[in-house]
């Protein structure tokens, strides 16, 4: 997973991580309902870059700023739903 250039962006009470490899693009959408929670709304992973762990390196980038700032994540996302029972260890930032 290491490797990948991966930027936040946020605008207003929307955030998005975005993972650049190749040429492609892949992202991670959420909603700030609060200064300590957010919703993970939706990743998105091109075809090209399916099986090289682009939309695990986003999730893993989310908790790990989630836990750096305090802040809460609802798993809207099934991606980050399943990453989140997968990794017991993140149990700390989800709000489930």
């Amino acid at each position: 997973m290491s490797g990948f250039d991966i930027r936040r962006e946020v605008e207003g009470t929307k955030g998005r991580y975005v993972l650049h490899h190749e040429g492609h693009e892949a992202e991670l959408t959420y909603s700030i309902l609060s200064p300590t929670h957010i919703i993970a709304d939706h990743t998105g992973v091109p075809d090209a870059l399916r099986g090289t762990g682009a939309g695990v390196a986003l999730v893993t980038r989310l908790v790990e700023d989630a836990r750096a700032e305090g802040v809460k994540i609802t798993p809207l996302c099934p991606f980050v739903n399943a990453q989140r029972r997968r990794h017991p260890d993140w149990a700390d930032v989800f709000a489930v």
